[in-house]
């Protein structure tokens, strides 16, 4: 009698705890090797760890992450991996997923080994909340962030969309928009919540605004992503990200959470980072609801989001206005909305005090 296939596997994690592991045979939607690209330095610098290995190395790419542990595609399989010993006793032995990384498959060993990680073309991070000023990476080599947000009364925050859009432009990734949840407020309170995205971020861009009840959305959504490029959704829980995703996929492939009837947000479910592949389109990176989004040494971002007021900003009278009340103050007399100039300004204001925050020894 043939044996089952295993539906999942146990590896001891790095606190010593055991980990339960999906099988790989069991997942639906894992992008294959060719709807990935990596670019051409990644491939160069491949060829550089080819030429110095004395093993067999492959071109792979970071698919999944369960408690840490990676799964990898290649041209021809899907396996997990671990870190080679050279990789485990240096600083760079943390992968996310979208990293690009060199990878062998020793014959006498149950996974693969990771033997270098390439280098990123963006890099989706947010800041930890600790005087080191350690980032957690959320993906690799993403080239649109998603925003997600419900647009129920009281939960709607366009402060949360802006933070992400400084965020995504810092990176190095495009920013676009979903609202959620259209069927549960009328027409004048969604128009009034695109008005104010558009007022604080611009009209380059996009907006697609869904109801999952209709399916309404769903292919303005799709759009957002084309065949060949690989964005990541963000969102917090209850958001709606997993039904949206499931909605893009065409099924109920993706675990959703009952919604509260207190606050009509659905349960977090997602307790993975994975990649899924999206039909006649491209690449999705599913994340965990996040709680926060501190910033820190997203200057840069903030002025690509607002370049107008940055650059007035560089012309006030004194060096280190706050646009708050000072003399000269270029930002405060410039034509600019009060709500765009709220916005640069807290956020401004926010990455300063995180800044002094900080060990006197780190150098953002």
């Amino acid at each position: 009698m043939a044996k089952r296939p295993k539906k999942s596997t146990s590896r001891s994690s790095a606190d010593g705890t055991l980990a339960v592991l999906p099988a790989l045979s069991h997942l639906s939607h894992v992008p294959r090797f060719d709807e990935l690209h990596a670019s051409d330095r990644q491939r160069a610098a491949f060829d550089r760890v080819q030429e110095r290995s004395d093993d067999d190395v492959e071109l792979a790419c970071v698919v999944r992450l369960d408690r840490g542990f990676p799964a990898l595609v290649t041209a021809d399989a899907l396996f997990r991996a671990e870190f080679a010993a050279k990789l485990t006793k240096g600083d760079n032995s943390r992968v996310a997923v979208g990293d690009w990384v060199a990878a062998r498959r020793p014959a006498e060993h149950d996974m693969g080994l990771i033997e270098a990680i390439l280098p990123r073309e963006s890099d989706i991070a947010r800041w930890r909340g600790k005087s080191r000023g350690e980032k957690q990476t959320l993906a690799a080599n993403v080239d649109v962030v998603i925003v997600v947000q419900a647009l129920l009364p009281g939960e709607f925050d366009p402060e949360r969309i802006v933070r992400s859009a400084v965020i995504a432009r810092d990176c190095g990734a495009n920013v676009a928009v979903v609202l959620t949840k259209a069927d549960r407020v009328d027409d004048a309170h969604r128009d009034s919540a695109v008005a104010q995205i558009r007022e604080l971020v611009g009209d380059d861009v996009a907006i697609a605004v869904t109801s999952s009840e209709e399916g309404r959305g769903i292919d303005d959504v799709r759009a957002l992503v084309p065949a060949g490029t690989v964005a990541i959704v963000l969102g917090e829980s209850g958001a709606g990200k997993s039904t949206l995703l499931n909605a893009l996929l065409g099924q109920e492939a993706l675990e959703t959470g009952e919604v509260r009837e207190r606050d009509d947000a659905g349960r977090h479910t997602t307790v993975c980072r994975r990649m899924v592949s999206l039909h006649d389109a491209g690449i999705i990176v599913d994340e965990p609801g996040l709680r926060s989004l501190p910033l820190v040494g997203h200057e840069r971002g903030l002025a690509k989001v607002f370049p107008d007021i940055a650059e007035a900003a560089s012309t006030c009278k004194f060096r280190d206005c706050t646009h708050t009340h000072e003399p000269g103050c270029a930002v405060l007399g410039g034509p600019f909305s009060p709500a765009r100039v709220r916005a640069y300004v807290a956020l401004a204001s926010e990455m300063r005090a995180n800044a002094a925050g900080l060990d006197p020894d780190i150098v953002l």
